[in-house]
């Protein structure tokens, strides 16, 4: 029997008797009760119709559902499609136009397919659903697992932001809880075309769910094969011949601040730890290692390098997940050295789970009321995505100048400081659009007031009114921290708006001597407010342009354990910390872009954050990967980090272009090491002009490019000359920066989303599309002339730099002096670049040059609006289509749509055309194959 409820508007309340389960169904769905025998997996199941394509699913072992809100779904509900279902014996059959949900009447297991009936996603057998009672701040909660069943096939992306150098994380254990330099996004989508967004706000794990176990564990031996542990040997930190400390030890776990207590105290200061011997395990299969680490660290397993020099500074440390087969009974040499600096470091490992547990989907969060995700379907990622931020929100399209050069470093200490270095720049006619002021401006027993400290920052009214009439645009640091004794922290703490175990338990800052220091509730609607009113007083009024949320995860205070930091949350408005953990910088966010709506709904907000959770494109957030170290391994690191991001719908990121912290040898660096620092910078550069903002900090030495090399040095002039590319590309990013918001698009793209049909893009994390056209493929070693690269299948390509026509579906290898890194064009496309630029404002993006790389047909859509405030949003835009036909050899610059105020009504379009037979390179001064007066009327020019 089927029935079609879309035109229902009373719930109907129909029992189907299946032994001895019941179902009832509403008008959104179906809700299935399977009594007190199936509690562990779920007494009431609810499937509710969300969209044609999403599907919501709740599971609970209680006999009724939480009716707690979404933090992460838009308030804005879709129109209830048109569905169906019907009782096949066992089981429940609903469907959409799109989609089918079956769910077995039996064990509540529930399986997504086509209409067509082809599976996309299925749980395992029984359901797959497990329920562990969980007490959290005396209340009563679950963890909660869920696991799907997996081809080996098929690869996952998303999840966030990693820094593993991982791109396809199936058979991958990930923890997803707010860290610097970790973002936690509990979405996850499949090259199958489907995402579950997890709807969970505490400490989640995708993968094996186990916790991750002492090397004690294992069997351990000393370097002479005695029992009992490793051999440590502790060395002085100037002297690595001297010995201080030789012992057996079979824990190696000094991962927090209170390790310290335990900590060997020859090794306080710093110095080398060697542990050398052997070991043994009762299981055989792949065994995975996390070591946490800080200072310089390595480990060979049977004389095997498993794991290179890493290293991480001191107060960020950073795990490194490596994996080795091993054998029951057999005996491993090991050995693990730790240069250290008075940081941090554990070993720990886990068994091997069968091929088939290690490579499902499993989800798993901490705390839980019940189990609750969304089944999202699409044709295609982009379609994924798509309905993900349908779901979630849209994202805004950001001001223009936001796509131009930032330039920041830690810190400008004056006024003049900063003034000085945006002279310089426009002086030396280097392309810039942002300066950024990093933290301390304010006096240092000041944090939270958002005071300009007077003798270092005299008139910051007159600071940034210069900086405005320097056509430069100001960002400022802003924490949501608050040191006790100031103005605003006295007005939040007596509404109860700030949190208080920071406070009790004394914790003092790294700042100075030391202060006492707490965060405000950001669950709490009234803080938020107020929140934004502080910001408003202070800074906003002043002419400030955009906001640097840092330590948003929140990190109220470093190097704790994760339940500590969940501790110094509690309790939050809306429950415990340790529920609503990864939610803090979700709700952060919006406090400052609905602050500043309400204050000035003509400005587009922005906000450069340091983590996010989903949903968070809704409230025009940028993020930045953290504080990553300036070094080789951490610049090939970010390239999956942010390919992944992306894939988790939040589409704006950035690095800190350089890496933030650095080796001491790059302090004051001569000889060979200066002609490192300044390649790494420089290959850095190359990629973060491509990432989808363009943003340079870091800490000493100053990262403007005069400061990194002088001009006439390659480094300077390598990146001066990417920085004018970036500019040059303007109308192309810019028309991307448009279609995240009309067309829900992806700037920064993994390649599996463009050429999905092709298995061997599936695993590639160190190329990627920059928009429809532009193949990347960044330089992450040093000394490296070229690198390998695969030219993905479905596609010729073109290379940027000469025009040689390249077949797709091969890999090359690709010179990279270091003036370049390879870049490519897709056959078949329309590249629009504009006129040299010294900020995004200088002038309209007249004349456009539309390169065209035939071979294919082509087309793109020019996007422009006013650039800085909502209007688009009322329909204030214009779209010029341009299509290439490649069988009449035709540009067609179609009739342009729309209007908006400032909008040229007639401008100058240069046309290249590229071939197999004629290549190019990208030279604006050359003659144009055509040029055209457009006055938005239809043009047809045969080429």
């Amino acid at each position: 029997m089927k029935r079609s409820f879309i035109y229902i508007a009373i719930l109907l309340f129909i029992f189907a008797s299946c032994q001895t389960k019941s179902f009832r169904v509403q008008k959104d769905g179906v809700v299935v009760h399977f009594g007190k025998d199936n509690s562990l997996g779920g007494k009431n199941i609810k499937i509710e119709v969300v969209s044609d394509a999403i599907i919501h699913v709740s599971v609970t072992p209680l006999s009724s559902f939480s009716s707690d809100t979404s933090l992460i779904i838009n308030g804005n509900k879709m129109n209830l499609p048109k569905w169906e279902y019907q009782v096949k014996g066992d089981s429940l059959e609903m469907a959409t136009s799109l989609l089918k949900t079956n769910i077995s009447l039996k064990d509540g297991g529930i399986r997504f397919a086509t209409v067509g009936g082809q599976s996309l996603l299925s749980e395992v057998k029984g359901g797959g659903k497990t329920f562990i009672p969980e007490a959290v701040s005396g209340h009563h909660f679950y963890q909660i697992h869920q696991v799907f069943n997996s081809p080996d096939n098929e690869a996952f992306y998303g999840l966030g932001q990693h820094q593993n150098s991982i791109m396809n994380f199936k058979g991958q254990d990930v923890d997803l809880f707010q860290f610097n330099t970790m973002i936690a996004v509990p979405f996850v989508v499949s090259d199958k075309n489907y995402g579950i967004l997890w709807d969970n706000y505490s400490q989640s794990k995708f993968g094996d769910i186990r916790d991750y176990e002492n090397i004690s564990s294992l069997r351990l031996y000393g370097e002479a094969g005695q029992s009992g542990g490793l051999t440590a040997t502790y060395t002085d930190a100037k002297d690595s011949s001297k010995v201080l400390l030789k012992r057996q030890e079979s824990v190696i776990d000094y991962a927090f601040l209170n390790s310290k207590d335990v900590f060997p105290p020859e090794l306080k200061q710093g110095g080398k730890a060697t542990w050398t011997g052997f070991i043994e395990t009762n299981y055989t299969g792949d065994h995975k290692f996390r070591l946490y680490s800080s200072g310089y660290v390595k480990v060979w397993i049977n004389n095997q390098l498993v794991l290179p020099e890493t290293w991480r500074q001191n107060w960020n440390p950073k795990q490194n997940p490596f994996t080795y087969y091993m054998e029951k009974g057999k005996r491993y040499a090991f050995r693990m050295e730790w240069v250290s600096e008075g940081g941090y470091l554990s070993l720990k490992w886990l068994s091997p789970l069968s091929p088939v547990d290690q490579g499902n989907l499993s989800l798993y969060s901490k705390v839980g009321k019940q189990i609750n995700y969304y089944f999202i379907k699409g044709d295609n990622l982009d379609q994924v995505i798509g309905n993900y931020r349908e779901l979630t929100g849209k994202a805004p399209i950001m001001p223009s100048w936001a796509m131009g050069l930032w330039q920041s470093r830690e810190r400008y200490k004056t006024q003049d400081e900063l003034i000085s270095t945006v002279k310089e720049f426009r002086k030396r006619e280097i392309p810039l659009d942002n300066i950024i002021m990093d933290w301390q401006y304010w006096a240092d027993d000041q944090w939270g007031t958002h005071e300009f400290e007077k003798s270092r920052f005299p008139d910051a009214d007159e600071m940034i009114r210069t900086l405005h009439n320097l056509n430069t645009h100001f960002m400022i640091s802003v924490w949501p921290k608050f040191y006790p004794g100031t103005e605003n922290f006295n007005r939040m703490n007596s509404k109860g708006f700030l949190y208080q175990e920071n406070l009790r338990l004394k914790h003092k800052d790294w700042v100075g001597p030391g202060y006492l220091n707490t965060f405000y509730d950001a669950f709490n609607p009234g803080a938020r407010k107020l929140y934004w009113q502080l910001m408003n007083e202070k800074l906003f009024s002043k002419g400030v342009d955009a906001w640097w949320l840092d330590a948003s995860e929140p990190d109220i205070h470093s190097n704790l354990s994760l339940e500590m930091r969940e501790s110094l949350m509690n309790p939050t408005a809306m429950g415990s910390g340790a529920e609503y953990f990864n939610a803090y910088p979700l709700m952060h966010n919006r406090a400052v872009y609905e602050g500043q709506r309400s204050i000035n709904p003509d400005q587009r907000v922005f906000i450069l954050t340091r983590s996010s959770f989903a949903g968070q494109q809704h409230f025009a957030v940028a993020t930045w990967s953290g504080d990553v170290v300036s070094r080789w391994h951490d610049l090939k690191a970010q390239i999956p980090a942010g390919l992944n991001f992306s894939l988790s719908g939040i589409p704006f990121w950035t690095t800190d272009i350089g890496g933030f912290a650095l080796e001491k040898k790059y302090e004051h660096a001569q000889g060979e090491d200066l002609d490192e620092w300044r390649e790494l910078q420089t290959r850095w550069f190359q990629f973060g002009t491509f990432c989808p903002l363009f943003r340079v900090h870091g800490q000493y030495p100053y990262r403007e490019m005069y400061n990194i090399a002088p001009e006439g040095n390659i480094a300077y002039e390598t990146m001066l000359s990417y920085d004018k590319l970036r500019y040059r590309l303007m109308p192309y990013l810019y028309t991307l920066n448009g279609m995240v918001y009309w067309k829900n698009y992806t700037i920064m793209r993994s390649l599996v989303m463009d050429f999905e049909q092709d298995q061997r893009v599936r695993s590639i994390g160190d190329q990627f599309m920059l928009g429809p056209s532009i193949l990347v493929c960044p330089v992450y070693e040093y000394k490296v002339r070229s690198r390998k690269v695969y030219l993905p299948e479905g596609s010729n390509w073109y290379n940027l730099q000469n025009g040689e026509w390249l077949q797709g579906g091969q890999t090359i290898n690709a010179v990279a002096p270091l003036s370049d890194i390879p870049l490519f064009v897709k056959e078949g496309s329309i590249l629009p670049t504009g006129p040299a630029l010294q900020y995004t404002g200088e002038k309209k993006a007249d004349p456009i040059t539309l390169w065209v790389y035939t071979g294919k047909d082509a087309s793109f859509e020019l996007y422009e609006d006013e650039g800085t405030n909502y209007n688009y949003e009322k329909g204030l835009y214009s779209i010029i289509p341009i299509r290439y036909e490649e069988v009449t050899h035709s540009l067609i610059i179609g009739s342009r749509k729309g209007t908006f105020t400032g909008m040229l009504k007639e401008r100058t379009f240069r046309i290249v055309k590229i071939s197999k037979e004629q290549p190019m390179t990208l030279d604006y001064d050359r003659k144009a194959d055509h040029e055209i007066r457009y006055d938005g009327q239809l043009v047809k020019i045969n080429l």
